[in-house]
């Protein structure tokens, strides 16, 4: 299904859909459409959401006739019926099977009175999902590349008569992360601060933007790369006043000097970096930071943090330690 194919359903939507991938924002936005053009929502009579608790009900939903209304909307949202797993594990396999074979025999009278629209995070090619691409309609809603998420942000301020240089749009990205949505909402914030004129400048998004854990945690590890104690400790501190959960500190940083220890390991066996850290399309900027930050280290250090790092989640599970002390000794040894 093309773009422009996924235009014109979304503007007469009928039948059954199926639209899933990483860019929940354009998904969300394409679901809200459908919506929009589809009129007057009453839940229960021409309109009925249907999650994973009350998936069992689908059949009966579709073929139940929206009284009073010429067809009857149902959003299928993230119910698990396009994932394979063993048949002794799918407490859905029977429904995906009766819908499967209902949508097969009665496509026709879907097409007439029902419009479907299955919304799932990722999805498998099972028999289900063929039917669904033969008789209905499938979208893989991707995530943008690096490029589009800059022209993105640009044009989202240039609405609103704010300039924004390519290079501070994609800084944003690099704070915020990819998600659309979470742009979004920085970018409100920061048309308020700009009150409609003016440009976007760098000092301007480290005053108004909320950095993602991830984005915090590579100053974290710059500062003790650049043995740094003071500002670590800082960093750190920051994280906690601003009520990140410690334990998702510990994991993000866990992870973080995982991926630093992979990258040492493919440039040692000249290996790709890029395949090694399974970096989507739109992450590549990333590879010059873990390069950078590996080069703060080396192989044997990067090994030992992993295990103290272990050590100390293994250490604060069984009451040892304090998970916060703990982490500000690793940040001591490594900055000393």
């Amino acid at each position: 299904m093309t773009v422009s194919e996924l235009d014109k359903f979304v503007k007469n939507p009928n039948g059954i859909v199926l639209f899933y991938g990483d860019n929940t924002y354009l998904l969300e936005q394409y679901v809200k459409k459908i919506k929009k053009n589809f009129g007057e929502c009453i839940q229960g009579i021409n309109y009925v959401v249907v999650d994973e608790d009350n998936v069992n009900s689908i059949i009966s939903d579709i073929s139940t006739p929206a009284f009073g209304f010429e067809k009857k909307l149902i959003i299928l949202k993230k119910c698990n019926l396009l994932k394979k797993e063993a048949k002794t594990k799918n407490k859905n396999l029977s429904i995906k099977n009766k819908l499967n074979n209902y949508i097969k025999e009665h496509i026709n009278q879907i097409k007439e009175s029902t419009i479907v629209v299955i919304i799932e995070d990722n999805v498998d090619k099972t028999e289900l999902f063929s039917t669904i691409e033969k008789y209905g309609c499938v979208y893989n809603f991707q995530e943008l590349k690096l490029s589009d998420l800059i022209k993105n942000i640009v044009n989202i301020f240039s609405m609103y008569n704010i300039k924004i240089s390519n290079e501070n749009a994609k800084y944003i990205v690099e704070l915020v992360g990819t998600d659309m949505q979470d742009i979004i909402n920085e970018i409100w914030k920061l048309v308020s601060y700009k009150n409609n004129e003016g440009e976007v400048i760098k000092e301007e998004i480290d005053l108004i933007v909320t950095k993602k854990v991830e984005a915090v945690i590579f100053d974290l590890t710059d500062n003790l790369g650049n043995k740094n104690i003071s500002k670590a400790i800082d960093v750190l501190n920051g994280l906690l006043y601003n009520k990140e959960p410690i334990q998702k500190i510990l994991i993000t940083l866990y992870n973080h000097f995982k991926r630093l220890y992979i990258y040492k390991l493919s440039e040692k066996y000249n290996m790709s970096a890029l395949e090694c850290l399974k970096l989507k399309p739109n992450q590549t900027f990333l590879l010059s930071k873990y390069k950078k930050q590996s080069s703060y280290f080396n192989e044997d250090e990067l090994n030992n943090i992993l295990y103290e790092l272990r050590e100390l989640d293994y250490k604060y599970k069984v009451g040892l330690i304090d998970l916060n002390i703990g982490l500000e000794a690793i940040i001591c040894k490594y900055c000393s």
